[in-house]
């Protein structure tokens, strides 16, 4: 363990936690119904969706990042994938608006 390496002693607590949150599947329903067949993906995630959820119906999109770094400044996505997540949320709310 790098602590160990460098004559120093490591503390981890928990500061904050929260539940997991399991959305309602209808909205998941619904993406499935505009994009097809995608993988859902848990997600230990509270965001703001998270808390949204108790009250409305609500789901995360996510955009591929070829990294898996997130909250980073190495954090990186594709513009190619960033449009592909604005169209897929646009559509996604076209149907909500149109039902």
């Amino acid at each position: 363990m790098r602590a160990t390496a460098d004559h120093t002693q490591v503390t981890v607590a928990a500061e904050s936690v929260t539940a997991v949150v399991d959305f309602p599947p209808a909205p998941r329903e619904r993406i499935a119904r505009v994009l097809g067949d995608l993988p859902a993906l848990p997600t230990g995630a509270g965001h703001d969706a998270g808390i949204l959820s108790e009250r409305v119906p609500t789901a995360m999109l996510f955009v591929r990042n070829p990294t898996g770094v997130s909250h980073s400044p190495h954090e990186h996505a594709d513009d190619v994938d960033c449009h592909a997540g604005v169209e897929a949320l646009a559509a996604v709310m076209a149907d909500w608006t149109a039902a």
